[in-house]
């Protein structure tokens, strides 16, 4: 009979748990998001400066500077593990791993924080 008088259900307020997990779930959110980013930012300078090591590139250019600049302090120590005679492919392959080793990293650290997250 309610329903043919048009009244509505009561419907019960929201826990203020709920709240705070809403909150704790966009802050998470929030921190997988920036470790995504930082990884693959630092992935992506690793790789332009392989690019740039391997085809011939300006030094005097800004953005190849800026590059090299980071590209040590990015490699994560990995930037004379192999010692190969070419220089091209001794670039390549050094800081190709770090590279990667940024993005398992990443990914790692990324779902680590789901999986904490209530």
């Amino acid at each position: 009979m309610a329903e043919s008088q048009g009244t509505r259900p009561h419907r019960p307020a929201r826990p203020a748990a709920q709240k705070t997990v809403s909150v704790w779930r966009r802050t998470a959110d929030f921190a997988v998001w920036a470790v995504r980013v930082v990884s693959r930012l630092a992935a992506l300078i690793l790789v332009l400066y392989i690019a740039f090591t391997i085809f011939p590139t300006n030094p005097a250019n800004s953005l190849v500077r800026f590059v090299e600049s980071f590209a040590t302090s990015l490699s994560l120590g990995l930037y004379d593990l192999f010692q190969l005679a070419d220089a091209r492919w001794q670039v390549l392959v050094n800081y190709g791993l770090a590279a990667l080793v940024w993005l398992i990293m990443g990914s790692a650290v990324a779902s680590l924080i789901r999986r904490v997250t209530p």
